[in-house]
């Protein structure tokens, strides 16, 4: 019966959200609305700590629409509280607050090391792990550790000093929705542009870590056209990730994507018997565990990508 009432909240905060959309003549295409109210679960159940907003509309109007709906629906399911819209330079995510504290989190990071292609070597046949120290390896970790500082877990916090949330820029901090302004959603804005105002690091090697992908692509901004290059020399395989919902009698039609990344096919040959990939389905494996009441099931799909130089765009 308790699993059902959380199964029905779940439904109940779609509904809400679908109805601040149309509150605030968020005029989104079908198939984009689906996936906003997808990733939105996703990001609510635990699946996900960080989406990136690659859909919906473009800078300033999708900020601002995000606002808007986050500040009205959050007045009536306060499941969506912990959400918040990031900036990092010319990009836009949606992030859940207390699930990215956990994503960034040194221990988190410890128990599932990423592997790298490093795309600044153009007949590198090997994947790097986070251990394998290069100057552009070095600022990513840099910026992970200023991520784990800003979103820190309450159980971080030393034993005998106040409890803290999260150290966000003073405009992003907490707010009591009820009866606050539009002006006010400014509140719900994280802005981390700063973050990479020193560094070189390519603002795709921070995604491929901060989007949760098991294997990320490293280069810095000024290898971008070289890093391209060779990326375009190598066949890919394509991981894509479904989960399918509780509660749907056609398993079909109730599986959605809820992630996608890619891996040149010369380093993944053993396909989803890599070790990295077999790593990767057991921790998805066990976050889907802890939202059972929603989600059902998780597969990994692969396909070939045949690639020619000029078509992969970093």
């Amino acid at each position: 019966m308790e699993v059902a009432a959380e199964a029905g909240a779940y439904e109940e905060m779609l509904r809400v959200v679908e109805a601040s959309a149309a509150r605030i003549r968020w005029r989104l295409r079908p198939q984009s609305k689906r996936r906003l109210l997808n990733d939105i679960l996703f990001l609510c159940t635990g699946l996900r700590p960080v989406i990136l907003m690659d859909y919906g509309g473009t800078m300033p109007q999708l900020q601002d629409n995000l606002c808007s709906l986050l500040h009205h629906a959050r007045q009536e399911a306060s499941t969506l509280n912990p959400l918040r819209v990031m900036v990092i330079s010319d990009m836009l995510y949606l992030i859940h607050i207390q699930g990215l504290a956990e994503h960034v989190s040194p221990n988190a990071r410890s128990r599932h090391q990423l592997a790298f292609v490093d795309l600044e070597q153009s007949c590198s046949e090997k994947l790097l792990a986070d251990t394998e120290k290069n100057e552009t390896m070095v600022e990513l970790l840099s910026i992970q550790d200023r991520f784990s500082d800003t979103f820190p877990l309450e159980g971080d916090v030393e034993p005998g000093t106040p409890k803290q949330k999260s150290r966000l820029p003073e405009r992003a901090t907490d707010v009591d929705c009820t009866g606050i302004s539009i002006a006010d959603t400014t509140s719900l804005v994280v802005d981390l542009s700063a973050f990479l105002e020193s560094t070189q690091i390519a603002l795709p090697s921070l995604n491929g870590w901060l989007l949760g992908y098991p294997v990320t692509y490293l280069f810095r901004n000024e290898t971008a056209e070289a890093a391209t290059k060779n990326l375009s020399k190598h066949s890919l395989h394509i991981y894509r990730l479904y989960v399918v919902r509780n509660g749907h009698s056609d398993a079909k039609h109730s599986e959605e994507e809820l992630l996608s990344f890619s891996v040149p096919c010369g380093m993944s040959v053993k396909r989803d018997e890599e070790p990295w990939a077999k790593s990767f389905l057991a921790h998805m494996n066990d976050k889907l565990e802890q939202c059972s009441h929603v989600w059902a099931a998780v597969r990994l799909e692969m396909e070939v990508f045949q690639s020619q130089t000029g078509v992969i765009v970093l």
